[in-house]
């Protein structure tokens, strides 16, 4: 694998902003170091197995099997507010949904100030795509065992303080799949310091949604079955626009993240 030493460059970019579209510039695979030391890892094809999995768990979610929150774009609004209903709406537009899995911080200002596990856990059509996620979490486990080993050893020593029943797998806590998202610039701070995320993209007829980190300069192509580690509590980040290039082109990701609010917790 190719390695990349992350070096720090000027940019403009702030929390909130858009993410424009920018031509990926890492798309080999490849361990990210910063100051000597590895902290993450791209892989533009999965192992067979995590591949077979990942198709799976999409295409699931894909279905009518799993529920979705979701998240309207501005010109699905801007064809509802003609007085056509919201379904027929999402299909003129380009519509945003989100699934996720495991754990659920408390959240005070939604008047539940209390850790739960996510609802979709209990409907009987998503466990199919319950099970291929939780498997492919495992199997990302082993991946990052494999090629970034003592950040595997690291997350597994900071999870001796996350009670089982919060786990999903064994060093994440949570799971969101995407189906085209392509988010603004942020940092994800309720994330554990010192962990990774896994980003494991599906894609079909579609250019963009690449990851854009400005702090170093670097885009970091999603292809289709491409698999990201990366310690996204650590830099601002945003995914560029996502482009059909033909009709039904999408970029989905299923990303396994572990969340602070859960550490000590009973």
């Amino acid at each position: 694998m190719k390695k990349i030493e992350l070096q720090k460059v000027e940019h403009n970019c702030k929390i909130g902003d858009t993410c424009s579209y920018i031509t990926p510039n890492i798309t080999e695979d490849a361990i990210f170091y910063q100051d000597g030391k590895p902290i993450g890892f791209y892989l533009s094809k999965l192992p067979e197995r995590a591949s077979k999995l990942a198709d799976l768990a999409n295409n699931e979610f894909r279905s009518k099997n799993v529920p979705k929150t979701y998240l309207d774009r501005m010109e699905t609004v801007k064809y509802s507010k003609t007085g056509m209903s919201r379904s027929d709406a999402r299909k003129i537009g380009v519509s945003q949904m989100s699934t996720i899995l495991g754990s659920v911080p408390p959240k005070p200002v939604m008047r539940r100030p209390y850790p739960t596990i996510s609802s979709v856990h209990s409907v009987k059509s998503a466990q199919i795509f319950i099970k291929a996620m939780i498997m492919l979490a495992k199997e990302s486990e082993q991946i990052m065992a494999e090629i970034l080993p003592e950040q595997y050893k690291r997350q597994i020593e900071i999870f001796k303080d996350i009670p089982d029943k919060w786990k999903l797998a064994n060093i994440f806590t949570s799971s969101i799949s995407n189906y085209n998202i392509s988010a603004p610039y942020h940092r994800d701070t309720g994330n554990l310091e010192g962990t990774v995320n896994v980003i494991i993209c599906k894609k079909f007829n579609s250019k963009g949604g690449d990851l854009n980190i400005p702090d170093f300069g670097a885009t970091i192509g999603q292809e289709d079955n491409s698999m990201l580690v990366y310690p996204v509590w650590q830099n601002i980040h945003g995914v560029t626009p996502i482009i059909p290039t033909h009709e039904g082109g999408y970029r989905n990701s299923l990303v396994f993240y572990p969340l602070k609010a859960f550490k000590g917790l009973q």
